[in-house]
């Protein structure tokens, strides 16, 4: 079945919907898939998989609410999946071990073959609970929670003091780090993995000769450093080919780092997307790694550099979303025929700015009151945690009656140019007055994506002749064919 026959589908008034669902649980050790359904369906001995019944417990509307946060934190998206258990017959299923299994539901028609449903949920159940005698309900997220988990967690070893620490990863181009002191004997410093260059090394924050194996990620000092500071810069984590760019690093960390039975592969990906945002963000940029960071945290820490955020698509695939208006792509014509009648809302007003403050090229190890024969501004730079950049608007800020000394955003840019150009970015997007509109969506609206370009069109809140917009929240109800859009304008 093609998008655009589905689609019709989803419109037509005479469709039957049901939900097919498969969920991994861990039974008694064992991992077994339980089939379950919103009505009964039993598979032909030619399909996938052949002869199998999905019980008909599905009753609650598989809802399942997805939202980027304008903040740039990160976030999971979440819903859940309420079961029948009138008759007690699913008592024992709350002692079996759901969290952190693999789920997919999907949606069509009772007359259909299995293969002509359609993915619609692609996810990870939380959990189980049961919030009354009569159901259990699955608790769901999106496959984010896959990457809820340390970067790395691979220590040093061996006999030195240092053998329980854990090895720093530098992603990108970070200065002045703290290497891992990883054999006293041999004045060995390093990180986990080959670097692309260790390009500066610094005791107190004056550079000296070291010994240089960038394939081991390591390097030897030449002198003793008689228990001073050592800091060095360098261009990190070279696995798969050194590229200092926030959708690369991101795709890097989520198929690379973390538990192996978690990690992302190239199908869970959005590589089309992925490619785009490359080619649209080449700004070079850098984090440091040197604990127990989350890998979820630092993907969207990565994104919200240029404002932009990690999602799933409905059918499991990682994408980055900019909050960008005008956003990238075409949009979709969306008007009264598409909303249900009289739903469209304003939700939320976004408050102005006249001002925006972006902090890069972080220095990740301060060092107050250098007395080394360095020039005083660069001992200066060495006590200074972050570079900033600031752009007013002046009229705005008049207007408004606001200040021009806003909050610091962090990111992991690096260059003053970056940072500027995000910062005009951001605030040409923040000095005038931004709504988010909230609609009830006609069944079709289901195929939305986060992040998707549209242009609202209502006879009210001065949409008469259509505004651009972005899509910011989806909740979607896959059993009863109603959807609540959120749309940025």
């Amino acid at each position: 079945m093609t998008d655009a026959q589905f689609q019709q589908w989803l419109q037509s008034p005479s469709a039957i919907r049901m939900v097919l669902i498969e969920a991994q649980v861990n039974v008694a050790g064992s991992e077994v898939t339980r089939y379950i359904a919103s009505r009964p369906y039993i598979t032909g001995p030619a399909e996938v998989p052949a002869n199998t019944a999905y019980q008909p417990l599905a009753k609650g509307g598989l809802a399942f609410t997805e939202q980027v946060s304008l903040s740039g934190e990160a976030g999971l998206s979440g819903g859940d999946i309420e079961l029948d258990n009138a008759d007690g017959a699913l008592d024992g299923w709350l002692g079996d071990v759901w969290m952190n299994r693999p789920i997919k539901a999907w949606a069509g028609d009772p007359s259909w073959p299995r293969a002509d449903f359609q993915l619609v949920f692609d996810g990870i159940i939380a959990d189980v609970a049961s919030p009354g005698r009569e159901s259990v309900n699955l608790v769901l997220r999106d496959k984010l929670q896959r990457l809820n988990t340390p970067i790395s967690e691979a220590k040093l070893g061996g006999a030195t003091p240092n053998k329980d620490a854990i090895l720093p990863i530098p992603f990108g181009e970070c200065h002045n780090v703290t290497p891992l002191l990883t054999n006293p004997a041999t004045l060995e410093y390093g990180f986990l993995g080959a670097v692309e260059s260790t390009f500066e090394v610094r005791t107190n924050g004056k550079p000296i000769a070291v010994a240089l194996n960038d394939q081991a990620g390591r390097f030897n000092l030449t002198t003793d450093p008689f228990s001073t500071t050592i800091t060095a810069s360098v261009q990190g984590d070279k696995g798969g080919g050194y590229a200092p760019r926030i959708a690369p690093l991101v795709q890097r960390i989520a198929t690379a780092y973390g538990k192996a039975a978690d990690r992302f592969t190239p199908a869970d990906l959005d590589l089309v997307n992925l490619a785009a945002f490359d080619a649209a963000h080449p700004q070079p940029v850098g984090l440091y790694v040197a604990d127990r960071s989350n890998q979820a945290q630092a993907i969207q820490q990565l994104a919200a550099s240029v404002g932009a955020q990690a999602v799933m698509s409905r059918t499991g695939q990682l994408r980055l979303v900019q909050i960008a208006l005008p956003a990238a792509g075409v949009p979709l014509e969306i008007g009264p025929e598409q909303m249900r009648e009289r739903s469209l809302r304003p939700a939320q007003r976004l408050p102005v700015t006249a001002a925006v403050k972006i902090g890069f090229d972080r220095n990740w190890t301060l060092q107050a009151a250098l007395t080394t024969s360095i020039p005083p501004a660069h001992a200066d730079l060495y006590a200074t945690e972050w570079l900033t950049e600031t752009v007013v608007d002046e009229t705005v800020r008049t207007r408004y009656r606001l200040s021009d000394d806003p909050v610091q955003i962090d990111t992991c840019l690096k260059t003053r140019a970056d940072a500027r150009a995000e910062a005009q970015r951001r605030l040409a997007l923040s000095k005038v007055p931004r709504t988010i509109y909230e609609f009830d969506g006609e069944p079709e609206m289901m195929m939305l994506e986060l992040g998707q370009p549209v242009r609202l069109r209502a006879e009210r809140f001065g949409l008469q002749d259509g505004m651009l917009g972005v899509v910011v929240l989806l909740s979607r109800f896959w059993l009863t064919g109603r959807v609540t859009v959120g749309v940025l304008a």
